[in-house]
């Protein structure tokens, strides 16, 4: 067994840090050579250490040191590699999903409107008027009232009846 896996072994952190020192750079470069990516790198670098200090009683007798190392970080950057994968593939599937959520929504809320703009047709004429004075040019109930030459009040339950018969051809449609 050579010195540094019995040094290890032992959890001399020393030792630990003279194979990081040493084998930092190498396991860098050969993980960004294979993804082009400094983010990757350092991840698959940096739990390569970590693995290897957790698993330093484990490690073998039969290979050198820096076969181990690079063993260890091939597996980690796989692993990597694959959980990237199945993020990309989750999150391409919640971004079609919230796509089609949205436009059946606005397919939806189309279809809606158009509901109600055709129950706000059907209102008595009146109603519709004072309806539309309110709600789509923004008059105040006394506006309106000074505008029709009817009593505010008059003005409120014209809005009041108008807002129930709106909802009730909403409230259908939600069924």
């Amino acid at each position: 067994m050579t010195a540094q896996i019995k040094a290890l072994k032992d959890s001399s952190r020393e030792c630990f840090n003279a194979v990081y020192a040493q084998y930092h750079a190498k396991l860098y470069q050969y993980i960004y050579n294979r993804t082009q990516s400094a983010y990757l790198a350092q991840e698959v670098v940096q739990l390569t250490f970590i693995k290897l200090w957790e698993n330093r009683i484990k490690l073998s007798e039969e290979f050198t040191l820096d076969i181990q190392l690079f063993r260890i970080a091939k597996t980690i950057l796989i692993d990597q590699l694959r959980k990237d994968k199945v993020k990309l593939r989750y999150s391409d599937t919640v971004i079609n999903t919230t796509e089609q959520v949205y436009e059946d929504n606005q397919v939806a809320d189309k279809d809606t409107l158009k509901h109600i703009y055709d129950k706000l047709e059907t209102l008595p004429t009146m109603r519709k008027k004072v309806f539309k004075l309110s709600r789509m040019q923004g008059l105040s109930y006394k506006q309106i009232a000074e505008q029709l030459s009817i009593s505010p009040k008059t003005v409120e339950n014209h809005i009041s009846k108008a807002i129930k018969q709106i909802r009730s051809a909403i409230s259908i449609l939600l069924l």
